[in-house]
């Protein structure tokens, strides 16, 4: 073999110590939590917000899992608009769980471009109380939710949390495929982001917080013209001193992919922000792809050597990895005959990550924009059209 072969044996190999990081990562993560019992006894009160629009599958019961909290004081509070097709979910809602304070806010009141972040503007302008739970609508969870995820702020340091999440059920080839891929990939990525550097994020699925941790990085009026509105809320609350902490409380999301184009078309948007926003770390994404640099090193040196020790390396981490994250730390069944779909994960996220390269702009709502100094700028109309 040439110099060149021999080097990039080495470079293909490099994944490999991503992936063995990753086992690391994962392990330290979830021992430190099961070793641990953190008290739920602290039960400071909470005003759950959630901003709605549109209905989503399995609404009623996604909403009323928040009804069957646990938990001594809390209210939940809906902002909606008037003609959402949500609205008589929601009526119904209040009708049934008559012993739950839930408040309906009708409308904004702002325009900005994330919709979603406008109605938080104003939901946490009429929240109650000081630890504020923001979700999704389309979020499941089980009683004891508020008491696991208050527990952390009885630490006067920790000024934010975020949990992990899973599909509540998948129905198509589809939404099992997103689902390896978050677990097998996406969360092997952030426990390594918390190995490394700490929890500097925050997911829609879950952001716990206080009021006065908000206000004090400009409210959430500061990033309503923002991609990535809910990672930027934990990178906030870390740049104002507080800790962060990823939880492994793992709370449901309704699956929405009906099609491949679906997923295919959010995650090119997804990669496309991740870029424009942090382009070096993007870039380094390079050397966490296994599949397609074993097949590199199987092309430059073709023999059943290679062959084995790339390829039988990348199965056999990459499926340690979905176990460690899935089954023992998320507890979650069924991931076996899923694992099959992995290297299919692998090679749509490596073109994906390709094609975000190319792309200048991303597509939201069905309007295209620009990502300019991190805010969205609408894409000007050619001219004739």
């Amino acid at each position: 073999m040439t110099v060149t072969s021999y080097i990039v044996l080495v470079v293909a190999a490099i994944p490999g110590i991503y992936y063995l990081l990753a086992l690391y990562s994962a392990a330290r993560f979830f021992w430190s939590w099961k070793r641990t019992s953190p008290s739920t006894d602290f039960t400071p009160p909470i005003s759950c917000l959630k901003p709605i629009r549109g209905l989503d599958l399995d609404a009623y019961e996604n909403y009323a899992s928040f009804c069957r909290q646990d938990y001594p004081e809390y209210e939940i509070l809906f902002c909606v608009d008037a003609d959402d097709p949500a609205l008589p979910v929601l009526e119904k809602l209040v009708q049934d769980f008559p012993e739950r304070r839930i408040r309906l806010l009708f409308g904004s009141g702002r325009s900005a471009i994330n919709d979603k972040i406008a109605r938080l503007v104003r939901l946490v302008s009429e929240a109650q109380y000081d630890l504020l739970v923001i979700t999704d609508g389309d979020i499941r969870v089980r009683p004891d939710y508020l008491r696991s995820v208050a527990a952390s702020f009885r630490d006067p340091k920790v000024g934010g949390a975020t949990c992990l999440y899973v599909s509540t059920k998948e129905t198509s080839l589809i939404q099992e495929l997103q689902s390896i891929g978050m677990i097998s990939d996406f969360f092997a990525g952030i426990l390594v982001a918390w190995q490394l550097d700490g929890v500097k994020f925050t997911f829609g699925q879950t952001i716990v917080t206080r009021r006065q941790n908000i206000a004090a990085f400009g409210g959430y009026e500061a990033i309503e013209n923002r991609p990535a509105d809910d990672l930027r809320v934990g990178r906030l609350i870390a740049e104002l001193g507080y800790e962060v902490k990823l939880l492994p409380y793992v709370v449901q999301t309704v699956a929405d992919f009906a099609s491949l184009s679906d997923l295919f078309y959010k995650r090119v948007r997804w990669m496309t922000v991740m870029r424009l926003m942090r382009p070096w770390g993007h870039f380094g994404l390079i050397f966490t792809w296994g599949l397609p640099w074993a097949l590199v090193a199987i092309a430059i040196h073709p023999s059943m050597a290679v062959a084995l020790g790339y390829l039988g390396s990348y199965a056999l981490l990459r499926v340690a990895m979905t176990w460690l994250i899935g089954v023992w730390g998320m507890k979650q069944r069924g991931l076996w005959k899923k694992m099959l779909l992995i290297p299919l994960w692998d090679a749509m996220a490596c073109i994906i990550w390709l094609i975000s390269f190319g792309r200048k702009s991303i597509r939201w709502r069905g309007v295209e924009y620009f990502i300019r100094e991190g805010i969205l700028v609408p894409v000007a109309p050619k001219a004739g059209s």
